[in-house]
């Protein structure tokens, strides 16, 4: 929307990682350092944690890139929600390996095999295990197993584990304590320096084609404050005040842009919360306090307060707002600025209305504990798919769900991004929201769109249609996307890799239209090329790795049968 206006060739704060606005501020810089040394010292453990959106994919990106193809041998595995069979598969595969048999015994021969040859060839191999605190614990437990493949002198394999800080309370339980003590080189991320975070903004400002001087000191100074370093948040509160300033048609991005945009972000709770609004929360508290005792003491006659003893010591509020209009470049300078005059922002009887049906919505969400439990959002879902739920528990994690899925033969992947981007996908989803006030997460699926309206089940009550924007504001951007693996591709993403599950992967590249792609067996240039190519007709994140994202669009382009939002197709 706002692209053409301030002179960007791409949008300069999309959430979603794309390889070409990779920033390494100093914590980054330390992250890598730490995982690069213990994977040239063949530690064996590694462990990267960090809280959401602080930049993990970040530093993963770099690694890989630095990695020498030649010398390293890796497997990334960003799907861990698997049982250890699913996994050990999955690793095998990752390493271009063809697993012909379902036994553990059989396929931990297999990799050990595969590690003494890599070995002997004077290779490094890393396994790398993205949100992995997605793992169970029995599944982190074979992977302890894993690092008992050794010789005399080295580990065969260098095992990195990255996720949320719940990965390390996680290991912290007592029945893993040995692969606790396994680890050897360990990072929390912590989030950006008010220096790397300006550094942050420029540099995508300067990526996206744009000025770096787009915002004003003030404004930098606000958004330091509001996001407390974690580039996500920063990338969001940016995103929404460029939209703010250029909805006023102003050439720059003031202090005021980015109060709209944070007024906009607290009343939709999806995006919330920033860090310097949590802060505020014992303050407010501590203020109210001491203002009920100051009118206490009033009445009492104790002390006394202007306004209340017949002391005027304040102006006319009308007299103190020109002032402050006066004093306050940031503040819009009378009615012109106001959202009233611009035709496209000004309320309405709907839009209050639709205020309205939004705030009873999260007061019952958020009062209603049934809502804690993803259950019975997900119902619709697990039904339109044809998977039992019965027997399920209440309290069941979307790990789990993701497990209990795949035994019925549909995938459930994470998604994390914009919400134009998931509606793309033109599936039923389901949607996890983080609301004021609250610890845990709350959960609806999206089941419809006619037009502008997207038809939302929140599990707790009727069946509710909201506009895009309403939807934006609920969300916290990340989802739940159920879908069919027809052909049981398996994730392919590394040069050279080659196995009959590449040879699918190319037919099916060929359906979709690339008739160029030979199915060779072989992840060759041509065939990168043409996923890289699909990819940016589709606006995918273009890194010529083919996961779940990437398949789902492939086998849309292919003519499969999926079932889309708007009614269209079935779950077959």
């Amino acid at each position: 929307m706002y692209l053409k206006h301030f002179g960007f060739d791409r949008k300069p704060f999309n959430i979603t990682p794309n390889p070409d606005f990779i920033f390494l501020s100093e914590t980054h810089r330390e992250a890598f350092a730490h995982l690069l040394y213990g994977i040239r010292n063949r530690a064996g453990f590694i462990v990267l944690t960090g809280e959401v959106g602080t930049g993990k994919t970040t530093v993963l990106r770099t690694l890989l890139n630095q990695l020498d193809e030649q010398v390293h041998k890796v497997a990334l595995i960003f799907n861990p929600a698997l049982s250890s069979v699913e996994l050990l598969r999955n690793i095998l595969r990752e390493f271009g390996l063809q697993p012909e048999s379902d036994s553990l015994d059989d396929l931990h021969h297999a990799l050990n095999r595969y590690l003494l040859e890599q070995n002997r060839s004077g290779h490094t191999v890393v396994l790398i295990i993205d949100e992995a605190q997605n793992l169970a614990p029995e599944v982190l437990e074979q992977i302890r197993l894993l690092s008992n493949l050794e010789t005399e002198t080295d580990k065969l394999i260098q095992i990195v584990l990255v996720g949320q800080p719940e990965l390390d309370r996680m290991l912290e339980r007592d029945d893993l304590r040995q692969l606790r003590q396994r680890v050897t080189v360990r990072y929390c991320l912590a989030s950006m320096s008010d220096e790397d975070s300006v550094r942050y903004i420029r540099h995508r400002l300067a990526k996206a084609g744009g000025r770096e001087d787009l915002f004003d000191a003030v404004s930098f100074r606000l958004i330091l404050k509001e996001c407390g370093g974690n580039p996500r948040l920063i990338n969001i509160l940016c995103d929404r005040s460029l939209l703010a300033a250029y909805a006023g048609e102003a050439d720059r991005v003031h202090a005021s842009h980015v109060r709209q945009a944070l007024g906009e972000l607290w009343r939709h709770p999806g995006t919330e919360p920033f860090p310097a609004r949590r802060r505020l929360v014992p303050a407010l508290l501590l203020l109210l306090f001491f203002l009920a005792l100051g009118l206490l003491l009033a009445e009492r006659g104790l002390v006394r307060i202007p306004g209340l003893s017949g002391e005027v010591s304040e102006p006319p509020v009308a007299a103190k707002t020109s002032a402050q209009q006066r004093d306050d470049p940031a503040l819009p300078a009378g009615p012109a600025g106001s959202a009233a005059q611009r035709g496209d922002m000004a309320p309405n009887s709907s839009a209050r209305a639709s205020f309205r049906q939004l705030e009873e919505l999260r007061a019952a969400l958020k009062r209603n504990q049934a809502a804690l439990s993803l259950l019975p959002a997900a119902r619709p879902l697990l039904r339109l798919w044809k998977v039992p739920a019965d027997n399920l528990d209440p309290d069941i994690s979307p790990a789990g769900l993701a497990r209990h899925c795949r035994q019925a033969g549909i995938d459930l992947s994470q998604f994390d991004g914009g919400l134009e981007q998931l509606l793309a996908f033109d599936r039923p989803v389901l949607l996890e929201l983080v609301l004021p006030g609250t610890v845990r997460p709350r959960y609806l699926a999206v089941t419809g769109r006619q037009g502008g309206r997207i038809e939302i089940r929140p599990g707790i009550g009727d069946v509710l249609s909201l506009s895009i924007g309403e939807l934006r504001g609920l969300w916290s951007g990340r989802a739940y996307i159920p879908w069919r693996n027809f052909d049981r591709i398996v994730l392919v993403g590394r040069a050279g890799q080659a196995g009959e599950e590449v040879r699918d992967l190319q037919l099916l590249l060929r359906k979709a239209g690339f008739s160029e792609v030979k199915p060779s067996g072989v992840y060759d240039h041509q065939t990168i090329e043409a996923v890289t190519l699909f990819q940016a007709q589709t606006g995918l994140v273009q890194d010529g790795r083919v996961g779940p994202q990437t398949l789902m669009l492939l086998y849309q382009r292919a003519g499969y049968p999926i079932v889309s939002l708007e009614g269209k197709g079935q779950a077959s």
